[in-house]
């Protein structure tokens, strides 16, 4: 059933800077309501204004499928928004693109596709952005072609909770999309020049970039006037959070095991310049161990112990039968995790986010990748169980905001299942420390380089 949209004072602030702006970035924090901000002023540019014809929405694949169209049918003003996704196969993307509609949206993963189908013929005067942190990459073929087929598109809106989660290097292609260029620089080279330094590197390869002093404050001085940062605890007063640490003690053999793979694996590393993509494979066999199970040789799943299982099991029953979202980050992970609990449901669609909220899911089965940007699950739960861990600070935020967001009426708890010695521990200091996820992964790993080169 919709209802009358009533925005709040910094919704309406929004809206008015999406209509009296060509381009904009809006950097409101989670669940503080971007969609429904975004399609209100929609609404007023093409059946008030007259100024938007067609406008397309770029999202991830989810968030193109429901988020929007739900968004609409909620709201009274906005339910006679006509809302298609471009999505699935070439037939029915293309049949999409015919209907007659006002907004299309599409998953990011197929904008070059369209903008090499219609070339110069693009007839999309408005685009919004959904998460423009996924177009942070100045070197990826999205931010390419659509950097591209910028000029011909009057309006553009940009929105994000994590503008940049590796830092302000990530804000040039933004903004750039934006403006072209005239804040921060023409190229990515400009921009580093002017504010930044080399951090680490291997030769001449540089792996992140230093802002130099008072590089923040210029940079957002620049850019200040086409983005506008809202947080939610200046607007909002939504339900505490409680964050819940669940140790668990690996069995004695399997500890061995763990301690035997890690040594082995850093002291192959050791007499190298430790760079993100050693540390990366390193960090994952320790993760999936420490989570119980590893990929033999033959990418068979080898189960190592069982401890983080049985902490599941009983924050099941602790939980008194409420429901629980669960992310994990394996694939073994989540075999194992339907093996012990058959009636565990995965995030699959439309029809299970429905389902999960009108309170008919008991435990959500959801990968923090996949369910990270713009889903409204607040409304099936207030429990999230981390059973594996993520170095990604970004998408351990944007997971978490599923449920702690307008709409949530209860407490929401935050349990951490961490296997007590292994790498978990370093995850959660990053974690908690909020690192980037590079950061972190390379500061524990040379932490334990370092660790084995005095044992020696």
């Amino acid at each position: 059933m919709s209802r009358l949209f009533e925005p709040r004072p910094y919704q309406k602030m929004g809206m008015e800077l999406i209509c009296r702006k060509p381009a904009v970035a809006l950097m409101m924090d989670m669940g503080m309501g971007k969609t429904a901000t975004t399609l209100a002023a929609i609404e007023e540019l093409m059946y008030d204004r007259f100024e938007v014809e067609k406008a397309l929405v770029i999202a991830p694949l989810r968030v193109a499928l429901t988020t929007w169209p739900d968004e609409c049918a909620e709201w009274d003003q906005l339910s006679g928004l006509r809302v298609v996704t471009v999505t699935g196969s070439l037939k029915e993307r293309l049949s999409a693109l015919a209907a007659d509609a006002d907004i299309y949206t599409i998953n990011r993963e197929n904008v070059v596709w369209l903008v090499e189908h219609y070339g110069r013929e693009w007839p999309f005067d408005m685009v919004v952005i959904d998460e423009s942190s996924s177009f942070k990459n100045c070197q990826s073929k999205r931010f390419k072609a659509l950097r591209r087929i910028r000029p011909r598109i009057k309006r553009l809106v940009e929105l994000t909770g994590t503008p940049a989660p590796n830092g302000l290097i990530d804000l040039w292609s933004q903004v750039y999309l934006l403006d072209s260029g005239e804040r921060l620089g023409k190229t990515i080279g400009e921009y580093r020049r002017r504010w930044f330094r080399p951090g680490a590197g291997c030769g001449h390869v540089v792996y992140d970039w230093v802002p130099v002093k008072g590089a923040d404050k210029e940079i957002y001085g620049k850019i200040s006037d086409i983005c506008v940062s809202l947080k939610s605890e200046d607007y909002i007063s939504l339900p505490p959070v409680i964050y819940n640490t669940v140790k668990v003690f690996l069995p004695e053999k399997a500890m061995a095991a763990y301690r035997k793979m890690e040594r082995d694996l850093v002291l192959e590393i050791k007499d190298t310049e430790i760079v993100a993509s050693t540390a990366a494979a390193l960090s994952g066999k320790l993760l999936q161990m420490a989570n119980g199970c590893a990929y033999s040789t033959n990418k068979e799943m080898a189960e190592v112990h069982s401890a983080k299982l049985e902490a599941l099991e009983e924050i099941v029953e602790s939980n008194n039968q409420r429901p629980l979202l669960v992310f994990y980050w394996f694939r073994h992970d989540l075999a194992r995790i339907r093996k012990r609990f058959p009636d565990a449901v995965s995030l699959e669609g439309a029809d299970t986010i429905r389902a999960w909220n009108e309170g008919r899911i008991r435990m959500l089965l959801a990968h923090p990748a996949s369910a990270g940007h713009g889903l409204n699950l607040q409304h099936g739960g207030s429990t999230v169980v981390w059973f594996s861990l993520t170095w990604s600070l970004e998408l351990y935020q944007q997971a978490n905001k599923r449920l702690h967001r307008p709409g949530q009426r209860s407490t929401v708890f935050l349990h951490h299942i961490v296997a007590k010695g292994t790498i978990d521990e370093a995850v959660m200091g990053a974690l908690k420390a909020k690192k980037t996820g590079q950061d972190g992964l390379l500061e524990a790993i040379r932490a334990k380089i370092k660790a084995y080169r005095k044992e020696n």
